[in-house]
C-alpha cells in the first residue's frame, strides 16, 4: 500500500485526492486545519482517511510525514521548506506545486543524501508550462536546431460566455494574490536586451496577443523570466519572456486602480462609517460634489473613458459602506472584487496557455507556437484546480511506482517528468495544439 499524505484542503485540492483515491494499492490521507474541508474531499472513499492537523503543531505534523512515503504541500509557500526537511529527516519524497525559493533550494544536497525527490513547480504555471515548453526546445535541439527566442504566456479567466463583466475577470477565490502580483516588478529579454519594468510601471507594459482558436487578450510581463535561460539550458538566447494573459481592458483599469492608490497594504484610521463614495473622495482630495468628473481629472482620464466606467460598475462611486472587515484601500478593492467579480455555479472558468518558438536551422528560420485552451465543467472543478493539481497528482504517483526516479530538488524540466506526465494529462484531454511555419529561408 503506498501512502500519501495530502497537506491543505484548499480549492485546488478536489482533483488532486480524486486522482489518487482513484489509483489502486494507493491510501490517501488529508490532514487539514478544518477537517470538515478533509472530509468532503475523501467522501465515502474507504483508501482515504481525513485527518484534522494545525501546521504549526510540528510533533503532529512530522508524525503525519514520518507515516507516509510521500507527502503534497498544498499549504502556503512558507510551509514547504518545513514540510521539506521534516521528509529528508525521515527519507520520505515530496511534491508541491509552488515555485523553488532559496530556502528549498538550499535543501538539494541533503535531499540527495537522504535519496528523495522534492519535486516543486508541478501545477499549471509553474508546471504545465515548464514541461510543455521543455519538450519543444528538447525536440528542436534534437532536430539540429537552434533556440533564438521563447515566450510564453498563460492567464485564467472567464470562458467566453461567462465574461460578463467589464473588468473581464472572475475570481473563484480571494483577489488578493491576483491583485497584490501586479505590484511585481518584471524582467524579461528582448533582443539580447534585459528589460527590467519596475512595479508601479507594470500595467503599463501591454500588448495584444493573439492566441490560435480564441482571439486576442491583452499580455503583460509576469516576473522574472530572465533565471528560465538557466533552467532551460538554452544559453544563447536573444529573447526570454514570461508572461500574463487578460482580457482587453485589464491594464488600463489596474493602472488606474494603482494610481488612485487602491492597492496600498497600509492600514488607514478612518475607515469605520466611510462608504466607497468617501473613500474615493478621500484618496483623491476631492469635495465629492462632483466626483466622478474630480476622479477622471485626478486620473487625467476622460470622464467617459472605460478605466472610469469600469470603476463606476465597481461601485467606487456608490453610496455602499466600506466592508466593516477592511483596514487598508487594497482590502476595500479585494473586497468589492469578490463581491461583484465571482463565478455562479454553472459557469466556467478558461486556462489559456500559449508558447511562441522562434529557431534557427541550417536552412530556414521558423516559429512554432504551442497552445492550450482549458475549460472548467459547470457545477464542477474548475479549470485552474486541474490543471493545478492533476500535474501533481500524476508525479506523486509515479515517484511512488518508480517511474521517477530522481534525487534532490527538481523542477519538471527533464523528460523523465515531463514526457509521462503530459502524456497522460493529453489522455484527459488536456493538450497543446502547434503549429509550425518557416518566417525566413
Amino acid at each position: 500500500m503506498k501512502k500519501v499524505l495530502v497537506l491543505g484542503a484548499g480549492l485546488v485540492a478536489g482533483p488532486l485526492v480524486r486522482y489518487l483515491l482513484d489509483q489502486e494499492g494507493f491510501q490517501v490521507k488529508v490532514a487539514s486545519r478544518t477537517l470538515k474541508k478533509a472530509e468532503r474531499l475523501i467522501g465515502e472513499a474507504k483508501n482515504g482517511i481525513a485527518q484534522q492537523l494545525d501546521v504549526s503543531e510540528q510533533e503532529a505534523l512530522e508524525r503525519l510525514i514520518g507515516e507516509a512515503d510521500l507527502s503534497i504541500s498544498l499549504l502556503p509557500y512558507l510551509y514547504h521548506p518545513l514540510v521539506s526537511k521534516l521528509c529528508i529527516e525521515h527519507t520520505k519524497h515530496m511534491v508541491t506545486a509552488s515555485y523553488v525559493k532559496d530556502e528549498m533550494r538550499a535543501l538539494d544536497a541533503d535531499a540527495k543524501k537522504a535519496g528523495v525527490i522534492l519535486l516543486n513547480e508541478i501545477g499549471v504555471d509553474p508546471g504545465i508550462d515548464h514541461m510543455s515548453a521543455m519538450q519543444v526546445i528538447d525536440q528542436i535541439k534534437a532536430s539540429g536546431g537552434e533556440l533564438v527566442s521563447f515566450s510564453s504566456y498563460c492567464g485564467g479567466l472567464p470562458a467566453p460566455e461567462a465574461n460578463d463583466n467589464p473588468f473581464g475577470y472572475k475570481f473563484s477565490w480571494s483577489p488578493r494574490g491576483v491583485v497584490l502580483a501586479g505590484k511585481n516588478p518584471a524582467r524579461y529579454l528582448k533582443d539580447g536586451e534585459v528589460m527590467d519594468i519596475p512595479g508601479e510601471e507594470l500595467f503599463t507594459h501591454h500588448w495584444p496577443v493573439t492566441i490560435e482558436g480564441l482571439g486576442t487578450l491583452e499580455g503583460y510581463p509576469n516576473r522574472d523570466a530572465i533565471p528560465y535561460v538557466k533552467t532551460y539550458g538554452i544559453s544563447g538566447v536573444k529573447g526570454m519572456f514570461r508572461g500574463t494573459l487578460r482580457y482587453p481592458g485589464w491594464c488600463e483599469t489596474m493602472n488606474k486602480s494603482a494610481e488612485l492608490g487602491l492597492l496600498d497594504e497600509a492600514e488607514r484610521d478612518g475607515l469605520v462609517g466611510l462608504t466607497f463614495r468617501g473613500l474615493t473622495a478621500v484618496l483623491i482630495g476631492s469635495s465629492g460634489e462632483d466626483l466622478k468628473t474630480d476622479l477622471a481629472v485626478f486620473l487625467n482620464l476622460d470622464v467617459d473613458s472605460p478605466a472610469i466606467s469600469n470603476m463606476e460598475w465597481l461601485g467606487l462611486l456608490s453610496d455602499d459602506p466600506l466592508p466593516q472587515s477592511a483596514k487598508s484601500p487594497l482590502d476595500v478593492l479585494v473586497a468589492r472584487m469578490l463581491d461583484k467579480m465571482h463565478y455562479a455555479p454553472f459557469e466556467r472558468d478558461m486556462l489559456v496557455m500559449q508558447h511562441e518558438f522562434i529557431s534557427r536551422y541550417s536552412d530556414r528560420k521558423q516559429k512554432t507556437t504551442s497552445t492550450l485552451i482549458d475549460y472548467g465543467i459547470p457545477y464542477g472543478d474548475s479549470s485552474m484546480s486541474r490543471l493545478v493539481g492533476l500535474p501533481a497528482a500524476i508525479a506523486a504517483k509515479l515517484i511512488l511506482l518508480g517511474e521517477i526516479d530522481l534525487v534532490g530538488v527538481q523542477v519538471p524540466v527533464v523528460s523523465e517528468i515531463y514526457d509521462p506526465v503530459l502524456a497522460e494529462l493529453a489522455q484527459m484531454g488536456v493538450k497543446f495544439t502547434e503549429k509550425t511555419e518557416v518566417i525566413d529561408s
